[in-house]
C-alpha cells in the first residue's frame, strides 16, 4: 500500500511538535513537508528532541511546494493566519485539517469573538472534527476544523446527557488546563514565577471557547457558564461539569451505552485524572448522580479528562486525517499514557 504524503505548516509550536511526533511514526502517512514562517532550519535544530530521529528541513511556507509535496496538510497556525492558507490549498486539490479556530464557528460567532473572516465560502464547507459527533461527514470532507481543547473535553462529557437535560437550566463547566495550552510564546501570565504554586481563573464567563461549546450542543450562549483555570502542570485538562437532568435516570448506563463503540472514550467508575490520559488520544469520563430535593430533576457531576495537546489538538487532528483518507481511525494514534 502506497504512503500518503502529508505536511505540517506551523512546525515551531507545541501542537506542530506533537503532530510531527505522531507522523514520523505513522505507518501510512509519510511526512513530506514541514514549514514555518522563516524556514531555513532543520527539524532537530528547531526541536532538539528530534536529533538522530528526524532531521528533515523546515521550509519557509510556499504554497506551490506544499501542493507538489502533499495530499493532506495540517495547519498548526494561529487563528486569522490559518485562513490565509486554506483557500489556496483547497483550490490546489489538497485536503486540510486546520487546528486553529478559523473554521469552527458560525460567521457571526467567529467575528464576534475573534476577527473578521476572509474565507466565508470555505467556512460553510468545513466539517467540525469531533469524530464522535461527525465521523460520517469527516469521511467526505476536504476541510476539517479541529476542535478546541476545552470544547473537546466539555462536549464529550455533555453529549450523552443532553437529551435528558432539563431545558433552559444552566450548564456549568469548571475546567483546568496545563500551561502548554497557552502556547509557546512567553508572557507574564505563563511566566514560571506566576504559575508555579498557583491556580487562577482567566476570562471567566467570557472565554471564546464557550460559543464553540454552545453551538455544538445546540443551545444558546447564555446557557453555557464556562470558567477555565490555569494550573501549574505542563499538559493535561480536566473539566468538572454540572447539569440538571430528568429525575431517576441511570446516568452511568447512559454514558456506557453512548460510547460503547468509541475506541478513544473510556468510561470510569472512579473520578478521573489527567495523568492517565497524558500522551494519549483518550478522553476518560466519570459521572456521579446526586439525588436533589426537587421532584423533577437530579444534578449530574461529569468529570472529563484529556491531554490538551493531543486529544485537545494534535492526535485528534491525525484521527481526523485518518478518517478523511479512508484509514482506520486508530492508525498511528498514541494510546500509552505518560505514567508515572
Amino acid at each position: 500500500m502506497s504512503a500518503i504524503r502529508v505536511g505540517v505548516i506551523g512546525a515551531s509550536g507545541y501542537t506542530g511538535l506533537e503532530l510531527i511526533k505522531i507522523l514520523v511514526q505513522h505507518p501510512r502517512f509519510k511526512l513530506s513537508y514541514l514549514a514555518n514562517t522563516e524556514g531555513n532550519i532543520s527539524l532537530d535544530e528547531l526541536h532538539p528532541s528530534f536529533k538522530n530521529v528526524c532531521e528533515m528541513q523546515v521550509q519557509k511556507v510556499d504554497i506551490d511546494d506544499v501542493a507538489s509535496s502533499c495530499e493532506l496538510v495540517f495547519l498548526a497556525l494561529p487563528h486569522k493566519t490559518a485562513m490565509e492558507f486554506v483557500k489556496p490549498l483547497l483550490a490546489m486539490g489538497l485536503k486540510v485539517v486546520d487546528l486553529s479556530a478559523d473554521y469552527r464557528l458560525s460567521l457571526e460567532a467567529y467575528e464576534e469573538f475573534y476577527t473578521p473572516h476572509t474565507d466565508k465560502e470555505n467556512l460553510e464547507r468545513a466539517v467540525y472534527g469531533l469524530p464522535e459527533m461527525f465521523r460520517e461527514k469527516i469521511k467526505d470532507a476536504t476541510l476539517v476544523a479541529n476542535p478546541g481543547c476545552f470544547p473537546t473535553s466539555a462536549l464529550l462529557g455533555l453529549l450523552p446527557f443532553m437529551s435528558k437535560r432539563v431545558a433552559n437550566t444552566p450548564i456549568i463547566i469548571d475546567a483546568k488546563t496545563g500551561v502548554s495550552g497557552a502556547g509557546k510564546k512567553l508572557n507574564d501570565v505563563t511566566h514560571f514565577v506566576n504559575v508555579n504554586d498557583n491556580l487562577f481563573a482567566y476570562n471567566p464567563l467570557s472565554h471564546r471557547h464557550a460559543p464553540e461549546i454552545a453551538q455544538k450542543l445546540g443551545v444558546s450562549f447564555d446557557e453555557v457558564n464556562f470558567v477555565p483555570h490555569l494550573v501549574p502542570v505542563t499538559r493535561g485538562m480536566i473539566s468538572s461539569i454540572y447539569i440538571q437532568v430528568q429525575k431517576d435516570i441511570d446516568a452511568f448506563s447512559i454514558l456506557e451505552e453512548f460510547y460503547k463503540d468509541e475506541p478513544f472514550v473510556r468510561i470510569s467508575k472512579n473520578p478521573v485524572d489527567m495523568k492517565n490520559v497524558a500522551g494519549t488520544n483518550f478522553c476518560d469520563i466519570y459521572v456521579k448522580q446526586s439525588k436533589s430535593s426537587s421532584e423533577k430533576s437530579d444534578i449530574l457531576f461529569i468529570s472529563s479528562a484529556i491531554d490538551n495537546l493531543l486529544r485537545g489538538a494534535s492526535s485528534q487532528a491525525v484521527v481526523n486525517a485518518n478518517i478523511m483518507m479512508g484509514l482506520c481511525q486508530k492508525t498511528g494514534i498514541p494510546t500509552i499514557a505518560y505514567v508515572p
